[in-house]
């Protein structure tokens, strides 16, 4: 979210853009609601809803709301109904909302950056109205009723990925789930490993023993050990047990992760949060490579993330 927004940014330096948001679904579609794209004048977009012929029609649409500036809706029929032009077969609906944002909204997206920067959340408040522009509510208003006459979209932090070891398989790592949407924080004591050159997609460093460190007040971080050795996870795990965790991975034969379980089940840790571990870390796809097991752990953090089952969708 916070690279869309910068992008929104950087777009409307040049030039106005619309917006396209999916605020509704039904049905089987491609894309979640409050998923969006850029449309630009020059036929470019930056992110989708879901690509094919659906998404051809709301650019389509999206050019003609950059000329005249009204805003509309657009419904993406998926259903593969005879009686209806052919968008495509997932078997739902979307609806779109389209609205053209100039250098005057350049406020409001600055503010949005700075909100998800600093770690902070609010709510965009987009009406469905010709005269009224999108807005920022900071206040809690979880309470409040819903309503058809706008679109309320979460701005919420982006996930953490702390890396704990910065060797071969932390690069491709920190590489793949800063993609997949997790601010990256990457942590060794080695000064050569933990460095800016080998992980600038890294919000942040830390070149320093675990006991050292000083992990994000979030309860939204989710941790990769992927060290050098089993005593390093212990240290790690010593802390990390303590703390409020979405996810701790680590990496490591079976014979490793039994003995850093064996030794901190003697320390006392209880079994049930012993077994809230996910080591060894990903999911069993075969890797080999590190960049092969980069993504089986991410394909193991974003199945946490988001409820997946790690079944093949073919099953």
């Amino acid at each position: 979210m916070l690279d869309f927004y910068q992008k929104l940014g950087q777009s409307l330096q040049k030039s106005p853009v619309v917006i396209a948001t999916v605020t509704s679904i039904k049905g089987s579609v491609p894309r979640e609601v409050g998923a969006k794209m850029i449309v630009c004048p020059n036929n470019r977009i930056i992110g989708t809803i879901g690509g094919g012929a659906g998404e051809a029609k709301v650019i389509a649409q999206a050019l003609q709301v950059l000329e005249t500036g009204t805003k509309q809706f657009v419904e993406i029929d998926l259903s593969g109904a005879g009686d209806r032009e052919t968008q495509g077969v997932c078997g739902g609906t979307m609806q779109v909302w389209l609205e053209r944002w100039t250098s005057a909204n350049l406020t409001l997206v600055n503010q949005i950056i700075d909100i998800l920067s600093s770690g902070n959340s609010a709510l965009v408040i987009t009406p469905f109205s010709q005269n009224l522009q999108p807005y920022l509510e900071i206040a809690n208003n979880d309470n409040q009723p819903e309503t058809n006459s706008c679109f309320r979209e979460s701005l919420l932090p982006l996930p953490t990925l702390l890396i704990i070891g910065g060797g071969h398989i932390a690069l491709p790592l920190a590489q793949i789930a800063h993609l997949a949407g997790f601010r990256i924080i990457v942590q060794d004591d080695r000064t050569e490993f933990a460095t800016e050159e080998r992980f600038p997609q890294a919000a942040a460093i830390l070149t320093l023993p675990i006991t050292n460190c000083h992990l994000p007040p979030t309860e939204n971080i989710y941790v990769a050990l992927v060290t050098r050795g089993i005593q390093h996870d212990l240290a790690a795990l010593r802390i990390l047990l303590k703390l409020k965790t979405k996810y701790i991975g680590a990496i490591g034969s079976l014979k490793r992760v039994r003995l850093v379980r064996q030794k901190l089940q003697q320390e006392g840790y209880p079994e049930k949060q012993l077994k809230s571990i996910y080591a060894p870390i990903g999911l069993d796809i075969g890797a080999l490579t590190p960049e092969e097991i980069a993504i089986s752990i991410c394909a193991e953090l974003i199945k946490v993330r988001r409820g997946g089952t790690g079944r093949s969708l073919s099953e």
